[in-house]
């Protein structure tokens, strides 16, 4: 009996001191892989700072020798590159601290996925990929974080284009549930697709998926960090997948307010349809989409929005100048002539930028076509080129450009080009709008008018016959004038400086004055009704900014007279 007890209590110790041993070596493991990370994240905030400095260097170069732009695209691009994989080791680090915190803000949903996913497309072009993206509905309010879901849609996206296949297609489909209280978001691409055994690990840090089965780069960090900004947001993500025929994940996120506790709402805080995505650094949108305005707001502020377009067959050269031009000029990109045509007769612009040699459609061919079209022959166009033969430039000069600038270029040369056209549409406008009615159309019909001209007074008199309409906005303009509404703004910005909205004010504006003038003793509402405002106070505020005073001021001072 007592052999058995010393036994028993000798097996009891050997086994505490094993467990202690396993619970001491777990322990340093554990402080050394805190250590680890801690270390780990240092480093990465430390590299984020010397990156930026790389990047300031970029853009001071860039300003002094431009020549290389080409250069500096590609370096900016990796250094962005670098930035995005920092913030994704930051943000896994805060998560596993629990340091990651979700603040959620209200907004239109559907339209800040859909801006957020056209981000990507330089992506999904440059891996020759059919993009699209569907939002049903179109528009929805409600409550995200931006910053956690821009990086879903990125990692999701951008996985989606590593592993598919040139020629193949990803789609975004997002939707909302029954109750509009959670929205579904689908990422479907029909790629290499995934075993059973790579799903299993799919969400697991660091694992070695097939990136070098489709030559390309990765870290294992992507997917884990979406999955668990997933579950941080409250939502859950599931993936579908079969070899050889694609892959789909879907992601629910909870959008109403009751799904957060009251320290993760940020009130104060609005999520604007116009805010771009900062997150993505390395990639430049290549549409820009005017903020969803009431319509007198935006009539008023696109007044002073020029609309350009920039055509360009190398996408890092195309990005990087829709990124400079874009934060003063409201800018749309094509990567060949062929492309640029159909812009041209689909949307409204005031000027074209375009390299000459490109596949498809050459810049100079696609000048002539533009020039040759009376719908599109007014648009200023800019060609640059690596070409610096007199003859070329003669060449294009001949063809209808209207100015020629050779490669490689100072930014600042080109922005005085552009300037130099914009000022010329301002100055048509100053002198149209000083302008009475009867003033521009004698100025229309000279001895001989030009197409032009005549299409100025035929706009005139369109308007002016339906002056008291309040119904008769830009498309029943162009419908009347027998134009589409790009042809009809372009031309009017083109002769007046004006756009469609901006010309039917400044008619109706001009006509009130005479009327006014004319019979002092209108009341302001019956003035306002007979020229086509249904909103007298809104007549008072366009009144006032065009003449100076208010309209009721303005009549007493002609009943005086």
């Amino acid at each position: 009996m007592n052999i058995f007890l010393i036994i028993l209590a000798i097996a009891v110790l050997l086994t505490l001191a094993f467990l202690g041993r396993q619970l001491y070596l777990r322990s340093v493991r554990i402080r050394n892989r805190l250590q680890m990370e801690r270390a780990f994240t240092n480093i990465s905030h430390e590299l984020l700072t010397p990156l930026t400095v790389v990047s300031a260097s970029i853009e001071r170069l860039r300003m002094q020798e431009p020549r290389f732009a080409q250069d500096y695209a590609l370096m900016e691009l990796n250094v962005s590159r670098m930035v995005r994989l920092l913030q994704e080791i930051l943000e896994t680090s805060k998560l596993q601290t629990g340091e990651l915190k979700l603040r959620v803000s209200q907004g239109d949903v559907m339209q800040y996925i859909s801006e957020t996913a056209l981000c990507l497309e330089p992506l999904m072009a440059r891996h020759g990929l059919d993009f699209s993206i569907a939002c049903t509905p179109q528009s929805m309010m409600g409550w995200i974080d931006t910053d956690k879901l821009d990086k879903i849609i990125y990692n999701l996206l951008s996985n989606a284009a590593k592993y598919t296949p040139s020629g193949g297609k990803v789609n975004l489909t997002v939707n909302t549930n029954k109750t509009y209280d959670h929205v579904i978001i689908k990422v479907t691409d029909t790629g290499i697709g995934l075993s059973e055994k790579q799903q299993k690990h799919l969400f697991q840090r660091f694992y070695d998926g097939d990136y070098r089965k489709m030559q390309t780069t990765g870290t294992g960090l992507g997917l884990p960090l979406t999955h668990d900004l997933v579950y941080l947001h409250g939502g859950n993500i599931i993936c579908e997948s079969q070899q050889g025929q694609g892959t789909t994940f879907t992601v629910t996120l909870p959008i109403n307010k009751e799904a957060f506790a009251q320290s993760q709402i940020d009130e104060s805080n609005h999520i604007g349809p116009s805010m771009q995505n900062k997150a993505i650094l390395d990639l430049a949108p290549l549409l820009t989409h005017e903020t969803p305005q009431t319509q007198h707001q935006a009539e008023t502020a696109d007044e002073d929005v020029y609309h350009i377009l920039v055509v360009e067959d190398n996408l890092e050269l195309l990005m990087l100048m829709q990124a400079l031009l874009g934060q003063r000029y409201h800018v749309t990109t094509a990567t060949n002539g062929r492309e640029a045509l159909e812009i041209a007769n689909d949307q409204e612009l005031d000027l074209i930028i375009s390299d000459v040699m490109m596949p498809e459609m050459d810049g100079n061919e696609m000048t002539r076509q533009l020039k040759a079209d009376p719908n599109t022959s007014h648009l200023p166009i800019i060609l640059l080129t690596a070409k610096t033969q007199e003859e070329d430039r003669n060449q294009s000069l001949m063809i209808g450009a209207d100015d020629y600038i050779t490669k490689p270029f100072k930014l600042r040369e080109l922005e005085l080009r552009i300037n130099n056209l914009i000022e010329n549409r301002k100055r048509i406008r100053r002198e149209f709008k000083s302008q009475t009615v009867e003033e521009s159309r004698l100025k229309a019909l000279s001895a001989t008018p030009s197409p032009d001209e005549e299409f100025l007074k035929r706009a005139i008199d369109c308007v002016y016959d339906h002056i008291a309409d309040c119904e008769f906005d830009r498309d029943a303009f162009a419908n009347e004038m027998g134009a589409s509404a790009s042809t009809l703004y372009n031309k009017l910005r083109s002769l007046t400086g004006l756009n469609v909205s901006a010309f039917i004010r400044d008619i109706r504006m001009k006509e009130a004055k005479r009327m006014a003038q004319t019979q002092p003793d209108l009341r302001v509402s019956d003035l306002a009704y007979k020229v086509g405002f249904k909103d007298p106070k809104y007549f008072s505020t366009c009144f006032k900014k065009e003449f100076g005073i208010q309209p009721s001021e303005f009549i007493d001072q002609m009943a005086a007279l």
